[in-house]
């Protein structure tokens, strides 16, 4: 049926994760103007909607009450869209080792003979003398 090796799901939680994504977005939109809107100490935007007057069709603690409810509401489905992202998203993943990839992108290295110092001894020796005053040697 499909030209790849990749099973059915994959295709269909990429979608579904696009959705959730798009889902996600707007909910994060709405719970920002809905805590922007709540009145607060320093003011915010609350002063926009209903200033509290008997005949209006929000009064002030019927404002507030609606607004604390929606964003319980809203990060209710925040939390859910998030759960449900990190769900679709695990479901394509395949396991594997850091180690074995790190392993297999390093070039095959041969260990030089000896160990360091070893090699730092042949440095030694390999350097030419030094000119000037020279510390004394141990017999």
């Amino acid at each position: 049926m499909f030209a790849t090796s990749e099973p059915f799901l994959f295709g269909v939680t990429t979608i579904m994760q696009q959705v959730l994504i798009v889902i996600h977005l707007l909910v994060v939109l709405a719970l920002v103007g809905v805590i922007l809107l709540q009145r607060s100490d320093s003011g915010a935007l609350g002063g926009l909607g209903g200033g509290g007057g008997v005949s209006g069709f929000m009064t002030g603690r019927g404002q507030a009450n609606a607004l604390t409810r929606a964003t319980g509401i809203l990060a209710a489905c925040f939390f859910a869209t998030s759960i449900a992202l990190a769900i679709v998203s695990g479901a394509t993943r395949e396991t594997r080792s850091v180690i074995d990839d790190a392993a297999s992108k390093l070039p095959a290295q041969t260990a030089p003979a000896g160990g360091v110092l070893d090699q730092l001894k042949a440095i030694d020796q390999k350097a030419p003398p030094a000119s000037g005053p020279q510390v004394p040697t141990t017999r």
